[in-house]
Parts: structure tokens; C-alpha cells; sequence
């Protein structure tokens, strides 16, 4: 699906790895990429995190302090 000035993203319904990575973030910890990745068994973390944006899902991203290039993903503001 694509909105005008949007990203391409699946429905979260129609996408089972949106939907498994959804499911790691909800015990509300914060996970790195390679945790995701590892865990969800996916890969492109940074673009399921957008998809999930675009159908709703509050989740966000930070750096790692002191760890260059690695980031953490929760659910929430």
C-alpha cells in the first residue's frame, strides 16, 4: 500500500514478519537490531520499524550509547 509522499508498507493483517516483530516488542523491553533480527528471524529492522509506523504502531529508535552503528527499537513515544 502507498499513500502519496509514503513509503510502500504492508498491512500489518497481510505481513507475518511485521506481525512477529510486533509480537517481540510487545513485552516492552527495548530490542537491538541484532536482537530483532536474531529473535523475529527477519532482516531490514529499520524499514519493518517504518512499516510498523505506517499502519499505526508507535515504535521508536535510538542509538546505543558508546556503541557506534547499533540501535534499540521499542514500542511507544
Amino acid at each position: 500500500m502507498k499513500r502519496a509522499g509514503s513509503i510502500h508498507f504492508a498491512k500489518l493483517r497481510n505481513s507475518e514478519r511485521l506481525q512477529k516483530v510486533l509480537k517481540l516488542l510487545s513485552d516492552g523491553r527495548a530490542y537491538t537490531t541484532r536482537e530483532i533480527i536474531d529473535a523475529a528471524n527477519v532482516c531490514a529492522v529499520n524499514s519493518i520499524a517504518a512499516e510498523l509506523r505506517e499502519n499505526g504502531i508507535p515504535v521508536s529508535c535510538r542509538p546505543v550509547k558508546g556503541c557506534k552503528g547499533v540501535f534499540e527499537y521499542w514500542l511507544g513515544a
